[in-house]
């Protein structure tokens, strides 16, 4: 299955499945959040943490591998920044689920207003 993005992204179900994995993990949200109000290297970013550095460059990797982060060399450090593109793609994901969703929820409505309407005519007389 694939699905097809307004932003003319096309993402495999390895992709979206990538990007969930990432964001299902609240410190890597946080470095997503912090990574897209600029560039940081991931020793500045672990700083944040109560973990070991390693720890926090895995999770920089995990996003990095979805594409919500990107890294670059700078000297000897690695500079993580985070992908406003890749976050409108999730944005997107969301939003055609939600449309599903809120489709299904019509429906539901529409069934229930014809078996109202069933129910309030007058059944003929056997």
């Amino acid at each position: 299955m694939y699905i097809y993005l307004v932003t003319t992204t096309t993402l495999t179900d390895d992709d979206v499945d990538a990007l969930f994995h990432a964001l299902a993990d609240r410190t890597r949200r946080d470095i997503l959040r912090r990574s897209l109000s600029g560039e940081f290297s991931v020793s500045a970013l672990a700083s944040h943490y109560d973990m070991s550095f390693a720890a926090v460059q895995k999770h920089v990797a995990v996003l990095e591998r979805a594409g919500l982060v990107t890294k670059r060399r700078s000297g000897r450090e690695a500079l993580a920044s985070g992908e406003v593109t890749a976050v409108r793609s999730v944005s997107a994901l969301l939003d055609e689920l939600e449309e599903i969703w809120r489709g299904r929820v019509v429906r539901i409505d529409e069934l229930l207003a014809a078996d109202r309407q069933n129910t309030d005519s007058p059944q003929p007389k056997e």
